[in-house]
């Protein structure tokens, strides 16, 4: 498909004249589904509903939704009507939701039952409120035949280069960054994911991280929508129902993150599971490192194959991925470049040899437009030469195959020595007990920094101290190795799922 002027509406109109009856996505909570052509109607009618409210020019559509349909239809319907969307993170908590509100300059938030105290909450420490509009799947219908007789005709017509999409980063090192995409740049996040893992509309993806986060908006949500193929929607990931809705819903992939893969894993073994997922093509893993204990585990005991990948948010997410095939995965890289250049490089644009550390950096169409109200941190966000630089240390073999190492922002200097955090981590994911693992810096008055490990052990398993300094030392010596261990019972997350280092940092300098 050339992408070349598509738009998000484009998209939508093209696979509702195409396919106009196929499904596209089902959201198995409220057993309801659309068709191609049914959703097009509803995003028409939310286009339609945004434009009658007359939203000054340049202002997002703001929304505080958890997963389903109501999220679903804001976000593609609010892009279809040629507005900028942001759906904001609930997980954020209400003092990040303020800040965002704020910096976006919200006029409007939509918001569902179960976030409307948090709203009230944010809206609290503004003096500037956005007008707090509820939110439900069954009024959207409504709005169509309600502002235009029925009829579509919208007064915007969105182009390619039209900002589409507004979203924050985490915001783990500072105040989080309003990263603006366009619908080429979304449509090219879509159009990657498509070509790395083969996608025809034949396919079925289960969507169950946030819909507020880049890796569902532009893998899940674009991927489906570029590829013509279906999708499912439901209210939140559950253990217990992730492998029904597989298979009752006939998917053929789905999109997790390695808390995920870790949670299933752990889970009460089924003997018959194996024999149904026999057509699930592929699992797929992204938003944070996947230890290859992990990886190895998953695929023996499920019996498929899981492909890791990379992607952020300033890139409309994937930006690299394993190939399909198994046999040429390699365990501990998140894989080639797919639909985008990458290399390794320093902030000068000097690249790398093959196998040595640097800067892992990415050029491309699916690439952010840049910071909202920030042009000194998208400045500082590229390379002379235009590259972006993704702040992630890595080497890149000479298959082109990219192995993460660490953050520069969260490199371990113990003593003069760089320590990446990743290959500690490897180590400790061995031991079968452990869960959860991360390591990270600690202040010390003799190296500067020393490294540290927070272990969450699986449920019911006891894991010692004594076994994983065993472990660590053996594998990469007493230097390297963690010389302090924190046991608990969960490690912070981002709204991603992928662990925040420097929250443990803060938290165990603060303690002591």
């Amino acid at each position: 498909m050339d992408l070349t002027g598509q738009t998000i509406r484009s998209l939508i109109d093209l696979q509702a004249e195409k396919t106009p009856e196929q499904t596209f996505v089902i959201y198995p909570d409220s057993g309801i589904s659309h068709s191609w052509s049914e959703f097009r109607v509803r995003a028409q009618s939310m286009a339609l509903y945004l434009e009658s409210m007359e939203l000054p020019p340049n202002v997002p559509v703001t929304g505080l939704l958890g997963n389903g349909q109501a999220a679903m239809e804001l976000f593609l319907g609010g892009m279809y009507g040629g507005f900028q969307v942001l759906l904001a993170n609930p997980l954020a908590g209400a003092d990040i939701l303020a800040y965002v509100l704020e910096h976006a300059e919200s006029t409007n938030l939509f918001v569902d039952q179960q976030h409307h105290e948090l709203a009230q909450q944010a809206l609290s420490q503004l003096a500037d409120k956005p007008q707090l509009i509820p939110l439900q799947a069954e009024s959207i219908p409504d709005w169509q035949s309600k502002t235009r007789g029925g009829n579509f005709s919208a007064k915007t017509v969105p182009k390619a280069e039209d900002a589409a999409l507004l979203i924050y980063t985490s915001g783990t090192t500072g105040k989080p960054k309003g990263v603006i995409h366009t619908h080429e740049s979304l449509l090219h996040g879509g159009w990657n994911t498509m070509i790395a893992h083969e996608l025809t509309p034949e396919d079925n993806s289960l969507c169950v991280l946030p819909l507020c986060h880049i890796n569902a908006q532009a893998v899940s949500v674009m991927g489906t929508l570029v590829s013509g193929s279906g999708l499912v929607v439901p209210e939140r990931f559950q253990v217990s129902k992730f492998w029904s809705w597989m298979i009752e819903e006939k998917c053929t992939w789905f999109s997790a993150v390695p808390t995920i893969l870790s949670y299933l894993l752990n889970a009460e073994e089924d003997t018959q599971l194996k024999t149904q997922l026999k057509k699930v093509r592929f699992g797929r893993s992204a938003s944070a490192a996947l230890p290859p204990a992990l990886h190895q585990a998953f695929e023996a005991r499920f019996g498929l194959s899981i492909v890791e990948t990379m992607g952020i948010t300033e890139t409309a997410a994937p930006m690299l991925s394993n190939p399909l095939a198994q046999e040429l995965h390699k365990l501990g890289s998140p894989g080639i470049a797919y639909g985008n250049e990458v290399r390794v490089a320093d902030a000068k644009g000097k690249v790398a040899s093959s196998g040595e550390e640097s800067e892992v950096q990415v050029r491309g169409q699916n690439v952010m437009r840049g910071y909202l109200k920030n042009p000194e941190a998208t400045r500082d966000a590229f390379t002379p030469d235009g590259w972006y630089r993704t702040g992630d240390l890595g080497k890149m073999d000479e298959d082109g195959f990219v192995f993460i190492t660490g953050r520069l922002k969260e490199l371990i200097i113990k003593g003069g020595e760089n320590i990446a955090p990743r290959e500690i981590d490897d180590v400790l994911y061995r031991h079968a007990g452990v869960l959860e693992a991360a390591a990270f810096p600690l202040p010390d008055e003799h190296y500067g920094q020393t490294v540290a490990a927070a272990i969450a052990p699986r449920p019911g398993e006891e894991v010692l101290e004594s076994a994983l300094r065993e472990l660590c030392s053996a594998a990469m010596g007493d230097y390297r190795a963690p010389s302090r261990y924190y046991f608990l019972k969960e490690l912070p997350k981002g709204p991603s799922g992928k662990i925040q280092r420097l929250k443990l940092t803060e938290r165990f300098t603060e303690s002591g």
